[in-house]
């Protein structure tokens, strides 16, 4: 069988998604465990970088399930939505690593203070340590989705060896 053949390309497929869903269970991770530290006061970016990963892990279930059963229009939306969420964890991704102590320090309610004074410069440190895997682990990952659209759209036309001979795609 020739590499880059039907075969090959689905198990690419397969394993780039089972990435995607390491991927987003890290970024679920690291983004809860942020906001578990901050005691709920913390930068919103963790909240988009939480549903980021949340998108992540659904669409990772749609590619492994469209790629499983060669399903076209399970490809299709896999191939849009993927996509959208390039562009959504880039933003994020970038916006993350962006973030400076000072833009941190007035994310915390009320009025830019933290809920526990002393404690400040520990959830500041846990918060740019966060904010700064968050960033880094997207950014990354965020170009492979590029791939990952990419593998898609070739498997989806290419043709199963498997299937009728008289059969559409």
């Amino acid at each position: 069988m020739v590499c880059g053949g039907f075969a090959c390309s689905r198990n690419a497929l397969c394993a780039l998604n089972v990435v995607y869903v390491l991927v987003g269970v890290l970024l679920v991770a690291v983004a809860g465990w942020a906001r578990g530290l901050a005691g709920g006061s913390s930068p919103p970016l963790l909240g988009g970088a939480f549903a980021v990963g949340v998108f992540l892990l659904l669409i990772a279930g749609l590619g492994l399930l469209g790629a499983l059963r060669h399903h076209q229009v399970l490809l299709f939306f896999y191939v849009l939505i993927l996509g959208l969420v390039f562009l959504c964890q880039l933003g994020v991704s970038c916006a993350c690593l962006a973030l400076g102590r000072d833009a941190q320090r007035c994310q915390f309610p009320p009025g830019g203070a933290p809920p526990c004074p002393p404690c400040a410069p520990q959830l500041l440190q846990h918060s740019d340590q966060a904010l700064k895997i968050l960033g880094g682990v997207g950014l990354f990952f965020s170009f492979t989705e590029v791939l990952g659209v990419w593998l898609a759209l070739r498997f989806r036309n290419q043709r199963d060896p498997r299937a009728n001979p008289g059969a559409f795609l």
